[in-house]
Order: structure tokens, then sequence, then C-alpha cells
């Protein structure tokens, strides 16, 4: 099989859709998927788009994608790379396809001057757990992520 990575274009949004609903279904999680084609499009590529995405093909086939942000390290002084999904279709795993996709995020970082690249991972997804260590990433065990939404992000902010 044949792999490549391109940028996402919004042409993609229909695929990328596709993706973040199959991620979805396997995190067991379908009902919270809220995106649409023109959500997607607007949020993605958008003149206030603060994500960049690729597409991951096989032999000129949509695979998988990654969608990605640049945050911010004060103690650095410099952006990271949060990568906030990285997706490969079932019949492409097991050949490398998430570790390509991976490598070009790094290679992304390194390339910008990021001083770290970032991602959270299910701590029951231990097909992705291993590749993530074999390729020498660490879990952050140390830190506790917190998480405000729906009706609670409003209430607080209207407080």
């Amino acid at each position: 099989m044949n792999y490549t990575i391109r940028a996402a274009t919004a042409d993609d949004v229909g695929v990328i859709l596709r993706f973040i609903t199959e991620l979805a279904i396997y995190e067991k999680a379908e009902e919270e998927v809220e995106a649409t084609e023109a959500s997607l499009a607007a949020s993605m590529f958008g003149p206030q788009a603060v994500t960049e995405a690729a597409i991951l093909e096989a032999d000129g086939a949509p695979a998988g994608f990654a969608v990605w942000f640049f945050n911010y390290s004060t103690w650095q002084a410099r952006n990271g790379l949060y990568l906030e999904d990285l997706y490969v279709s079932p019949r492409y795993r097991g050949a490398g396809a998430g570790r390509l996709l991976l490598r070009h995020l790094a290679r992304i970082a390194v390339e910008r001057g990021c001083g770290r690249f970032e991602w959270s991972v299910l701590d029951w997804n231990e097909p992705a757990i291993r590749v993530y260590e074999t390729i020498g990433a660490r879990p952050q065990s140390e830190w506790v992520r917190y998480r405000l939404t729906g009706d609670s992000l409003k209430a607080f902010a209207a407080s």
C-alpha cells in the first residue's frame, strides 16, 4: 500500500466528518458528535480557523486524518503542537499508517520551532498507547485534565 499525507482543504469536510464519526463510534461516544459539514468548514477553514488538518491517503483513497492546533508553553516561551484527533480507518491499521501521521506532525512541530508535541488518549485504548510508547512518547500522569462544557460552561460564564 502506498501512503501519502496531504494538507486538508475545505473540500475534505465530508471525509473529515466521516472520520470524526468513525472515531466517536470507536470511542463509544457517537451521540456526542455535534459537528456538521458546514460547522467544520467554518471552524477549520474559515477566517477564524486556528486548526490545521491532514488527510492520510492509501493508494489515493482517504484512510485517516489528523487535526491539530498550536498551544503555548509559558515555561518554554514557545508554541507547542497539540494533536486534537488522529484516526486511521480499521482496514489500514497495523501497517504503520498512524505512525506516519504522528511523524508528519512531529516534523511540523520541529519545523515550526515547537517545544513539545502533546495529545490525550483514552486510558483503555491500549493499541494506541502501545504505538505512542514505541515512538518515545510518555504519559503525563502528574497532570489532570479538566473540562467545562454545555450548561456548566454557560452557567459559569454567566456567573
